[in-house]
């Protein structure tokens, strides 16, 4: 599985963001791709005021502050589905 981080440099929340989900990394299999936003004005324009993203098999699941319990559970849904 890979989940996607949408972020930008420079960020507390999306340096937090990634910290939760490498935490998570001990208890579930799953690689994260982060993606800079700024590299892509289409991303730019729909995520700027939302970042940090985390987008999980296509579906954004969690932004802004990340909270590992919310994800922690999308995480089992998509386990056990």
């Amino acid at each position: 599985m890979i989940i996607h981080l949408y972020s930008k440099t420079n960020c507390p929340l999306c340096d937090k963001a990634k910290q939760v989900l490498q935490e998570l990394q001990k208890e579930f299999t799953f690689q994260i791709k982060e993606i800079d936003i700024y590299q892509d004005d289409a991303l730019l324009e729909k995520y700027q005021l939302m970042i940090p993203v985390i987008e999980i098999d296509g579906e954004e699941v969690a932004f802004g502050m990340i909270q590992k319990d919310v994800i922690r559970k999308r995480l089992l849904e998509a386990r056990n589905s």
